[in-house]
């Protein structure tokens, strides 16, 4: 069940990022930051935790979990180190999510040749 859910709630998110691409004028730039700044707000609400719990990576894998991640790591910084955790906990708990797409990006470029747009 756990894969079902996964499948729903990662796929909704999909479903309503795809709608707003199609029926209004906002660029996917604009959609990606919407999604972000929604999962902080949601995050920092603490409606996001539930959602996490029921559908596992179907919900911290699009950018609404991105911005739950970064809530949280604030959230719990700010509880650690009060307002300096405030401008370090985003950073410490996305740390290793944002170092692996790096990673992951340079080694795809190593191998990779790029095309410039024709």
């Amino acid at each position: 069940m756990d894969y079902v859910w996964a499948f729903l709630v990662g796929g909704l998110l999909c479903v309503i990022a795809q709608i707003l691409i199609d029926k209004t004028k906002l660029t996917p730039a604009r959609i990606l930051v919407l999604y972000v700044v929604a999962g902080v707000v949601l995050g920092g609400l603490g409606i996001y935790e539930p959602l996490t719990e029921l559908a596992g990576n179907g919900a911290t894998t699009p950018l609404t979990g991105f911005g739950y991640l970064i809530a949280k790591g604030i959230r719990e910084a700010v509880d650690e180190k009060g307002l300096l955790g405030a401008l370090t906990g985003g950073l410490s708990a996305a740390a290793g999510g944002t170092a692996a797409a790096l990673v992951f990006g340079y080694l795809a470029a190593l191998i990779f040749k790029g095309k410039p747009k024709s």
